[in-house]
């Protein structure tokens, strides 16, 4: 069985999670996160918050992503995750090819199937089933590739596609086919093991998803508890939540001074 490449370097992201804040604050989080030096910062694809006040404010992901490819110059920029079933695939792609353009190539296009009801219910989505949202993922993921080949101009890389999620038969079968870097959940111990069954899938697929797939986690606390666990066990993107309105920075800088310590 491979294992996951440990030659990447380790990267820290946060995700500024767009809920109970003025716009103000969220744009002062995103340049105070790339002042203080993450490599990544996310959004969420939500139209609701998902903790506190259920009706607190909030703001959509991909017209702040466009905003944030403007106020930002260093760090890539993505949302953690885009909901599949929200947007036309084909646009969606060109949604991803301007915003690639507006920040300078610094797009990471992040899928998932989706999952929060409220968001389907309240914008008039079908919701579905946990398998169509998975298979409707799987329908997407090509046309959004076809659409970000088709465009002109072209976008000025190939965008790194991140896909969220841990189901073991299907969603990995869906990164194993489509992904640059797979955002799992869990501890160290489900991380290996999903890893390797991701592996699996790559060989089913013929793809070295080892070497090709880049291995994601989300973390908290302090980086010496769970940070040269989760890097040994293949995970080199390591992001922070940080929630609003005050977008309190200092464990993400906690884990950015623990990256540059690694040498």
């Amino acid at each position: 069985m491979s294992t996951p490449a440990t030659d990447r370097p380790v990267r820290i992201a946060v995700q500024l999670q767009p809920q109970h804040a003025d716009y103000a604050q969220i744009r002062d989080a995103v340049l105070r996160a790339e002042d203080l030096g993450v490599d990544v910062v996310f959004n969420w694809d939500h139209f609701y918050p998902l903790s506190g006040d259920p009706d607190g404010k909030h703001f959509e992901c991909w017209t702040m992503l466009g905003a944030w490819a403007e106020q930002t110059e260093r760090v890539e920029i993505g949302a953690l995750v885009t909901g599949n079933g929200y947007r036309n695939p084909d646009l969606l792609g060109d949604m991803a090819r301007t915003v690639d353009h507006i920040s300078g190539g610094r797009l990471i296009l992040g899928m998932g199937a989706g999952w929060f009801e409220k968001d389907y219910e309240q914008f008039g989505y079908e919701f579905g089933t946990a398998g169509s949202r998975i298979a409707r993922l799987a329908e997407a993921m090509p046309r959004i590739r076809r659409r970000l080949a088709a465009g002109n101009p072209a976008p000025t890389r190939d965008i790194p596609i991140l896909i969220g999620g841990g189901g073991e038969k299907k969603t990995l079968r869906i990164v194993a086919e489509h992904a640059d870097v797979w955002h799992s959940f869990g501890d160290v111990d489900t991380l290996r093991r999903k890893s390797a069954i991701l592996d699996e899938h790559g060989e089913a697929v013929g793809r070295d998803t080892a070497a090709l797939v880049e291995r994601s986690v989300g973390v908290q606390g302090p980086p010496e508890a769970t940070g040269p666990g989760l890097v040994a066990a293949g995970a080199t993107l390591l992001t922070i939540g940080v929630n609003g309105p005050d977008y309190d920075l200092s464990t993400a800088a906690q884990w950015v001074a623990w990256r540059d310590a690694q040498g």
